[in-house]
């Protein structure tokens, strides 16, 4: 990528690049005649395995460094346009796809098009971009295709580069008829994974996954792929949140050993009931309180609902010990877990993001002890069914 530098800019990087490694002390050849270095050099060979291993792990990181100065120096950049040197957002692997997510996402669901204003949605994005958030959601289906449209203008007016983004969208309703909706008999994986090969060959997209898919629908989707030399699914968006479980713990992890597909996670507040807002009922602005929601109301109202705020209620002191909130330690709860790639967040105010982002301070704090603590508290922890066989 950065072999065709030429001209009086490129020779003028490649000085400062030298000086910067000089300055280092760093010889990427791993080569110096110095005296010094040479006695350092003699000295190092003289380390351990694990010595080594550190001082060469030092090595690489200095050397990536030097590079991102010098690339910087090349398009005229400061390190302010890097957000990860400036907001501190962890990035992870989308699977093993190779993509670098955020590990915070913004969704668009309900929100976007429906519960606030096309204002509200671009301080919010605004808000999700400075803070170093890459990855935004959003459907087809999200406000009959509104979502979509509000997202692409908020984009187009604040001039991001397209390039720093990963937008993910999905497909269902479509038309009336048998042969135009859902996973029918007429709508076999194998031509799903052929359509998608096909979108991503024509580059409307780089990579497709599936959304609220069993583990057995994925891993067939993989198997015709690997039969008919297409393209597999890179992900799975899953529900996971303190209440919702089994599939990202037990599920998911396996799929992701055997062949590589990632988990993003959505309503890791279960739809706000884990926000402490309905502890006291249903509130007039809340979502629970739209007529398309009336079963997010039977559930908070119901028996198992009325426990659930229970538990919620036992878990504050843990939060407050932390000095957090109770949404930001659900979200903290959820980054916890390494198989999840990311985690998409859905906020109808600004302070509600900003709650939500400050999990990334929780995370360091959720220690084993704590998860523990929670678990105890929960006591709905999923376990495996091991294969002796196997």
């Amino acid at each position: 990528m950065l072999a065709a530098r030429t001209g009086a800019a490129g020779s003028q990087i490649s000085e400062e690049n030298t000086k910067l490694r000089r300055q280092s002390g760093f010889s990427v050849a791993g080569k110096d005649k110095s005296p010094k270095k040479a006695s350092e050099n003699a000295k190092d060979s003289s380390l351990s395995p694990s010595g080594e291993s550190q001082l060469r792990a030092r090595q690489l990181a200095l050397l990536r460094e030097v590079e991102m100065n010098w690339y910087l120096k090349l398009c005229d950049l400061s390190s302010e346009h890097t957000t990860a040197c400036t907001t501190g957002m962890p990035h992870r692997n989308l699977g093993k796809s190779g993509l670098r997510v955020s590990c915070l996402g913004l969704g668009t669901w309900v929100t976007f098009g429906g519960q606030i204003s096309d204002e509200v949605a671009e301080r919010l994005m605004t808000i999700a971009y400075e803070s170093g958030v890459n990855l935004f959601d959003t459907a087809e289906v999200y406000a009959a295709g509104k979502a979509e449209v509000i997202l692409g203008s908020i984009i187009k007016k604040k001039g991001w580069r397209r390039s720093s983004l990963v937008i993910t969208t999905k497909l269902y309703w479509g038309g009336k008829a048998e042969t135009e909706r859902g996973l029918s008999r007429k709508h076999i994986i194998e031509e799903i994974v052929r359509a998608m090969t096909h979108v991503i060959n024509q580059g409307m997209a780089m990579y497709w996954g599936t959304s609220r898919w069993s583990a057995m629908e994925i891993m067939e989707a993989y198997s015709v792929a690997r039969q008919f030399n297409m393209i597999p699914p890179v992900c799975e968006q899953a529900e996971y949140h303190l209440f919702q479980r089994e599939k990202v713990e037990v599920q998911l992890p396996e799929l992701y050993h055997k062949i590589g597909v990632g988990a993003m996670t959505w309503s890791p507040l279960a739809c706000g009931i884990i926000s402490g807002k309905y502890g006291n009922g249903v509130p007039e602005s809340s979502r629970a309180s739209l007529k398309c929601y009336q079963w997010l109301k039977e559930r908070i109202v119901s028996e198992e609902g009325r426990k659930q705020q229970n538990k919620l209620k036992d878990l504050s002191p843990i939060a407050e010990r932390l000095g957090c909130t109770l949404p930001q330690l659900a979200v903290a709860w959820c980054l916890r877990n390494e198989g999840v790639s990311s985690v998409l967040l859905g906020s109808s105010t600004p302070e509600q993001l900003i709650e939500n982002l400050g999990a990334i301070q929780v995370l360091p704090k959720m220690t084993s002890h704590v998860v523990n603590e929670i678990d105890n508290i929960l006591r709905n922890k999923p376990y495996s069914k091991k294969d002796y066989r196997s």
